[in-house]
């Protein structure tokens, strides 16, 4: 049985180093094709509770269990936060206990006031 032995054109070997030479002149990352990781940390949480802390903004966060509490924010940390109220105590809530929170604004305020009918 005879074997044939297959062997590259002088045009391949020249083209092969011509590549390498190239890629050696201007290296690529190698995760350039792979989408890179999210970080795990965005600081988007921060930012936000940074931004009504410093301008006292009213807000409302309603609990796991439906219960709404209005007053501002007046720090955080990882676990909790310090919700100060004006109509009673300041208040440590867990934040795994949040079910969400949004800003309180004027119409929350007079949908809660009744209207008297005429």
């Amino acid at each position: 049985m005879n074997r044939k032995l297959i062997r590259p054109t002088l045009a391949e070997i020249r083209e092969r180093d011509e590549r390498n030479a190239q890629q050696r002149r201007n290296p690529q990352p190698a995760d350039q094709n792979r989408k890179r990781v999210p970080p795990e940390q965005t600081h988007a949480e921060s930012f936000y509770y940074k931004k009504q802390m410093d301008n006292r903004t009213p807000m409302v966060i309603v609990l796991q269990d439906g219960e709404e509490l209005r007053g501002s924010i007046e720090w955080y940390d990882k676990a909790c936060i310090k919700l100060h109220r004006n109509d009673g105590p300041n208040l440590l809530v867990l934040k795994h206990n949040i079910k969400y929170m949004y800003k309180a604004d004027e119409s929350d305020d007079s949908a809660d006031e009744e209207v008297p009918e005429e």
